[in-house]
This record gives structure tokens, C-alpha cells and sequence, in this order.
């Protein structure tokens, strides 16, 4: 996939500087990897420690499966997307640069790219073929028409174009600063702007009239 592993070349260091002397001269039984910098389990699961890589993933999954969700839309699609992001991670652990930004970018970034590939392969669910979820509660009015409006807003969120769905779920969903969803795009501040500028208009004149 040509986009992720862009994504993850942006991050490396150069080869002289992939060592961390620092975080894995603590020894292994003597890791608070519980209480460790994302930076640090970094460091010690490129010096192969996977327990360290274990107490990472952990931090992130949920994160990352909610960006492979609202830009595949598809919950299986983004157990994958989250598994390839994590897989990369630790394949290329060592390759990671510090100086270009934080561990929890980076991940986001390998995983915006990953989702970004498999939207693009997937055809969009028309809205009009949007799926109603099941209430399991009684079925009043309000809720059904909350439940209504949601499954109409999620089927055009899906007919986004996928880096504007990545957009989305990086600066809002994730709430990074619109450097750091920059940064996990490989894309300018100023084209992320564009992205969530554009994303919106969609938004608002496929569901004018709609969701009033």
C-alpha cells in the first residue's frame, strides 16, 4: 500500500540516529511499562521488547479503530485497519523518529493511510440504502427518529471522499491540533483546512432539507 508506507517513511529517522541508547539501557525487569512515555515503549519494542509494544498498542487500539470506522465505515474493515497500523508500528519501531512528532501522530498517520487505501477499494453505500440500527428500547417517536437521522448522517459521512473522512476523524473525532492531523496526512495545514472546508459543504447540502 503505497500511502501507508509513504506515511511511515515521512516519520524515519535517518540510519545514525535509529538507536536509543537511553531508553533501553534500563533493563528489561526493571521497565515501568505501565507508567512509560510512548516514546519509551517505542524505544524498547524496536530493541524487540513486546511486552513494551503490548502496553502501546494497548493505549492506542481503541484509537485507531475508530479512525479505520469513520473512514471505511465498516467495523471489520477497521479491526483490520487497526491490526495493519499496529503490525507496521512494530516492523518498523526502530525507524521512528522522535523529532518529527509524537508516537500517537505517527500511529494515526500509518492507520489514516491504511483506511484511506481500503475506502478507496470499497463502494459507498448509497444514502438511500442506509442501514437502520435496532433500538432495543421502546420505540417512541424521538427515538426513532434520532436513530433516523443518525443512520442518514453516517451513510453521507460515507459518501465523503475518503482523505475528507480522514480529515474528519483525525481533527475531530481524535481531536488533534490541525498541525498534528497534518502531519499524519503527509499534507500541508492549509490542505487540511481545505479538506474539512470541503468535507462540511458535502455534509451540509447532502443533508439539507434532510435532517432540519
Amino acid at each position: 500500500m503505497p500511502h501507508a508506507l509513504f506515511s511511515i517513511a515521512g516519520w524515519e529517522a535517518p540510519i545514525t540516529e535509529r538507536s536509543s541508547p537511553e531508553a533501553v539501557s534500563v533493563p528489561p525487569m526493571a521497565r515501568d511499562r505501565a507508567a512509560a512515555e510512548d516514546a519509551a515503549l517505542l524505544a524498547w519494542a524496536a530493541a524487540g521488547d513486546r511486552l513494551a509494544f503490548d502496553q502501546l498498542a494497548t493505549r492506542h487500539l481503541p484509537a485507531l479503530y475508530r479512525i479505520g470506522l469513520r473512514i471505511t465505515g465498516s467495523g471489520a474493515e477497521a479491526e483490520e485497519v487497526a491490526q495493519e497500523a499496529l503490525l507496521r508500528a512494530w516492523r518498523h519501531a526502530a525507524r521512528f523518529d522522535p523529532a518529527r512528532g509524537k508516537v500517537g501522530t505517527w500511529l494515526c498517520s500509518i492507520a489514516s493511510h491504511a483506511a484511506i487505501d481500503r475506502a478507496r477499494r470499497a463502494a459507498p453505500l448509497p444514502l438511500e440504502a442506509a442501514p437502520e440500527t435496532a433500538d432495543p428500547a421502546p420505540d417512541p417517536e424521538a427515538a426513532l427518529a434520532a436513530r433516523q437521522r443518525q443512520a442518514l448522517l453516517d451513510a453521507a459521512l460515507r459518501e465523503l471522499p475518503p482523505r475528507q473522512r480522514a480529515a474528519l476523524a483525525l481533527a475531530h473525532d481524535q481531536g488533534l491540533s490541525g498541525a498534528d492531523a497534518a502531519a499524519a496526512l503527509s499534507i500541508s495545514t492549509r490542505a487540511l483546512e481545505g479538506l474539512l472546508r470541503r468535507a462540511r459543504g458535502l455534509l451540509a447540502s447532502r443533508l439539507r432539507g434532510i435532517l432540519d
